[in-house]
């Protein structure tokens, strides 16, 4: 095990120590392979299952290996055709078993971060699906909840606005200027502290993924 790896394991521990605080589930996988079949392993056979736009769980591969299974309902909104379409699943998210996400940024005490341009992933992750399951690169880890917000703001949501090529002030330097602008993607700031009823499940992965 290299020097990164066993501080990669001790970092997760201390993380999932902390989520179990809070009543978040939480598991450690070193390698994205790992943490696709502990996804799989976590979703029982006859689930309808989701994702929001998390660049995480398609750089997996994870919809491919859930469609791959045959015994799931898989919700594609990316395969939608019209944005009506797009929208009508948005709201059928809010019903599924499984709804599955990333994060922006996530505290070591456990925390976790987000923000959202329209807030449908914010508001899945609040209410809804049954069941929300993150999958965390470690590189999003911060020490504090105050440094997940800076970096979610003035990481995650500049490269956000240049992967959609959204007309912000953060496009154009790569700076978050706490804009108003109307096409900011930063209009719904989201802080996951404790998950009553135990709905929530952390796969904290070894790998740089996502932003």
């Amino acid at each position: 095990m290299t020097p990164l790896e066993k501080r990669n394991a001790k970092l997760a521990e201390q993380i999932i120590k902390n989520l179990q605080r809070r009543h978040i589930e939480g598991f450690y996988c070193p390698t994205g392979e790992e943490a696709v079949k502990k996804v799989s392993e976590l979703i029982a056979d006859g689930s309808s299952v989701t994702w929001g736009g998390t660049m995480t769980v398609r750089d997996l591969g994870i919809p491919e290996a859930l469609r791959s299974r045959g015994t799931l309902e898989v919700l594609d909104r990316d395969l939608a055709e019209t944005p009506e379409e797009k929208q009508a699943m948005y709201l059928r998210a809010f019903s599924t078993d499984v709804y599955l996400t990333s994060a922006n940024a996530i505290s070591e005490d456990g925390v976790i971060v987000n923000i959202d341009g329209n807030g449908n992933r914010v508001a899945a992750i609040t209410w809804g699906p049954r069941k929300v399951i993150f999958v965390i690169g470690l590189n999003k880890v911060a020490q504090t909840v105050e440094a997940a917000l800076v970096r979610a703001r003035s990481t995650a949501s500049p490269i956000n606005a240049a992967r959609f090529d959204i007309k912000t002030p953060c496009q154009v330097d790569g700076i978050c200027h706490n804009c108003n602008s109307p096409e900011s993607i930063c209009n719904y700031i989201h802080f996951l502290r404790n998950s009553p009823r135990g709905r929530h499940t952390v796969v904290l992965v070894g790998e740089n993924l996502g932003y």
